[in-house]
C-alpha cells in the first residue's frame, strides 16, 4: 500500500508505504487500510496543523465508484466492501472518494502530469496487463458500468492467443510486459528472461529481440489506433513497465502509429511523468474534488491512500510480469 498527505496544490506533504498483508485474508487487508489512513490523518494533525479534510482511496479490480464499494479484487480476496463508508466512519465522518487504480493514476497524469493542459487524453499503462483511462476536460470517464478504458481486451489478433477474459487475440496477450517477457523467454531460451532483458537486447541489436519487440509494438499500435479512432485524444500517455524502455519503445511506437493513421489526427505520444506517485496524487485529487472544485488556499490537507498492490503494475518504474486475473489487469 502506498499512502500520502496531499496539499491543495497537489504537493506531496508526507508519504508512507506498508505491506497489504493479504496473506491474512481480506478482512485484515481492510483493517490495514483503515489503520493506515487513521495514522496518516493523525500525522497531518501533528505536523501540518490539522487532520485530513477529505480522503481518497484507489483500489484494483472492479470498483463501484458511485456507491463507494470495492466490488471485487482476486488478489485481495474481497467482495462488495463498502470502503467509502468504512473509511469515512474511521476518519470521523470526513468525505471519502473511492476510485479505480488505473483511472485514478490517469486522473493525476492528465491534470498535473504528462497530460497537463490537454482537454482530451488517453492514459495507457503497460504492465502485467494493459488498461486505459479516458480523460475528458479534467476528469476520467468511468463508463456506464465502470468498465470504460479496457483497451487491453481489444482483439488485435483474431483467433490468436487465448486470454483469461475468454476471448482470443487480446492486445494485452501481445503487448503487455508479461507478454513480452513470455515471448522473449521463449525466443532467448532463458526461462528467467523478462521484458527489461528484451529491451536491453533490442538496444544492443539482437535480431531475435528486435523481432519480439517489433511484434509487440505492432500489436500495441493496432490497439492504440483503434482507440484513437474512437476517442480522438489530443495526448496519448504511455506508462507502466514497458515505458521505462524510453526511446526503445517510443521511437518505433510513434512510427507504427503514424503509419497506421489515415484520416485520424495523430495525437502526441508521450511517456507518463509521475511514476509510482500517480496513484497517491490521483487519490488526493479525488479528495480535493469532494471539498471544492476551486482548490482552497489554506493549509488543509487531504489524506490519500493508494492500495494498489505493488504486484499490480501501476508504476512505470518496475516490470511486473506476475500472471494475473482479468479483473487485476484493468
Amino acid at each position: 500500500m502506498k499512502a500520502a498527505l496531499v496539499g491543495a496544490e497537489g504537493q506531496l506533504l508526507h508519504r508512507a508505504r506498508r505491506a497489504t498483508g493479504r496473506e491474512r485474508g481480506p478482512d485484515a487487508v481492510v483493517d490495514g487500510i483503515l489503520d493506515f489512513a487513521a495514522e496518516l490523518s493523525a500525522y497531518g494533525a501533528e505536523h501540518h496543523g490539522g487532520p485530513a479534510a477529505a480522503a481518497g482511496v484507489a483500489v484494483p479490480g472492479i470498483v463501484d465508484e458511485e456507491r463507494g464499494i470495492a466490488a471485487y479484487a482476486a488478489n485481495l480476496g474481497w467482495r462488495d466492501v463498502p470502503l467509502r463508508e468504512l473509511l469515512g466512519a474511521r476518519l470521523g465522518g470526513i468525505p471519502v472518494a473511492l476510485g479505480h487504480d488505473v483511472r485514478t493514476g490517469g486522473l493525476a497524469e492528465g491534470r498535473i502530469g504528462a497530460g497537463q493542459g490537454a482537454d482530451r487524453f488517453l492514459f495507457v499503462p503497460l504492465g502485467t496487463g494493459i488498461a486505459g483511462a479516458i480523460g475528458i476536460a479534467g476528469r476520467v470517464e468511468a463508463g456506464a458500468h465502470g468498465f470504460a478504458g479496457e483497451i487491453g481486451h481489444i482483439v488485435v489478433r483474431p483467433g490468436g492467443a487465448p486470454c483469461p477474459c475468454e476471448q482470443r487475440g487480446c492486445l494485452e496477450r501481445y503487448a503487455s510486459a508479461a507478454a513480452v517477457s513470455e515471448a522473449w523467454a521463449a525466443a532467448s531460451g532463458d526461462p528467467d528472461a523478462d521484458a527489461a532483458d528484451c529491451a536491453k537486447a533490442v538496444a544492443s541489436g539482437d535480431p531475435d529481440a528486435v523481432r519480439v519487440w517489433q511484434d509487440a509494438v505492432d500489436a500495441l499500435a493496432d490497439g492504440l489506433v483503434t482507440a484513437l479512432t474512437l476517442l480522438d485524444p489530443r495526448t496519448l500517455i504511455i506508462g507502466g513497465g514497458l515505458a521505462e524502455a524510453g526511446d526503445t519503445l517510443f521511437t518505433p511506437l510513434r512510427d507504427a502509429v503514424r503509419q497506421r493513421v489515415t484520416f485520424q489526427k495523430l495525437p502526441s505520444i508521450v511517456p507518463a511523468a509521475l511514476g509510482d506517485t500517480a496513484g497517491c496524487l490521483g487519490a488526493g485529487l479525488l479528495a480535493w474534488d469532494l471539498l471544492d472544485t476551486a482548490l482552497p488556499t489554506h493549509d488543509t490537507t487531504a489524506t490519500t491512500l493508494d492500495t494498489t498492490l505493488t504486484t499490480l503494475d501501476t508504476t512505470p518504474r518496475t516490470l511486473d510480469t506476475t500472471p494475473t486475473t482479468p479483473e487485476e489487469s484493468t
